[in-house]
């Protein structure tokens, strides 16, 4: 197994052109997209539909009307929107699909779509993550960081050494090094949160209940599998 990372926007931006047919993609959008479609998929969601745009999301609602609308822009809700994009508005969603889209982990995902597989990354089900990849056995992952805005996000590179580190024996890439490097000098995945710019942020706007959550190591044995551009519950 050989673990390969994508650390920025910029990387993402040129992974639609990537040739990801032998990739098994793990994507990270630590704070707060996947961990809100984990924690999603744990409280009975059935299908979650991550699009680019808001236009695109009012434009799927239009075919499922009675699915719930979520997201955020700027890490704030978006108006007229049913949800915004905190862990705990998802808790609760048995039997429903979700159209999703936020300002980088539902890029992530969809510039993934081409790839052989597409898993959803957490803190939350890092174990499921590895017990995955262990029974898949993919020649190639490529854990890619969905970062904040155009820049690098700590959270995410530190969520994905988390995984590599599950595999002693994999090869490595120089970028997926550095992900391993980030997840061992970062302290406790809570403390990596706090520290990192996101984590900061929603601390300082009352939401550090939420950084704490989305903290919490395998909390759920759950895997999202993504396929046609929609993210199902593997276990």
């Amino acid at each position: 197994m050989r673990f390969d990372a994508a650390l920025s926007p910029a990387e993402i931006a040129r992974l639609p052109k990537r040739d990801l047919s032998q990739t098994t993609c793990v994507v990270f959008d630590v704070l707060r997209a996947t961990s809100s479609m984990i924690t999603a998929l744990a409280g009975g969601a059935t299908e979650i539909h991550p699009v680019q745009t808001i236009d695109e999301a009012l434009e799927l609602r239009k075919e499922y009307p009675r699915a719930i609308l979520g997201g955020e822009r700027n890490g704030e809700p978006i108006d007229g929107f049913d949800v915004g994009n905190s862990p705990f508005e998802y808790s609760t969603m048995s039997g429903a699909k979700v159209i999703t889209t936020t300002t980088n982990g539902t890029i992530a995902l969809c510039a993934c779509d081409h790839a052989l597989r597409v898993l959803v990354g957490a803190i939350l089900n890092i174990g499921a993550l590895a017990e995955e990849l262990r029974w898949d056995e993919p020649d190639e992952v490529l854990l890619v960081c969905a970062g904040t805005f155009e820049e690098f996000a700590l959270e995410d590179a530190f969520a994905a050494g988390l995984l590599v580190a599950e595999f002693p024996n994999a090869e490595l890439t120089d970028a997926a090094r550095a992900a391993l490097a980030v997840a061992k000098s970062n302290g406790t995945p809570l403390e990596a949160l706090r520290a990192a710019r996101n984590g900061k942020a929603l601390v300082a706007n009352g939401r550090g209940a939420e950084v704490e959550w989305c903290a919490q190591v395998s909390r759920y044995n759950i895997v999202g599998l993504m396929e046609a551009g929609i993210i199902r519950p593997l276990r």
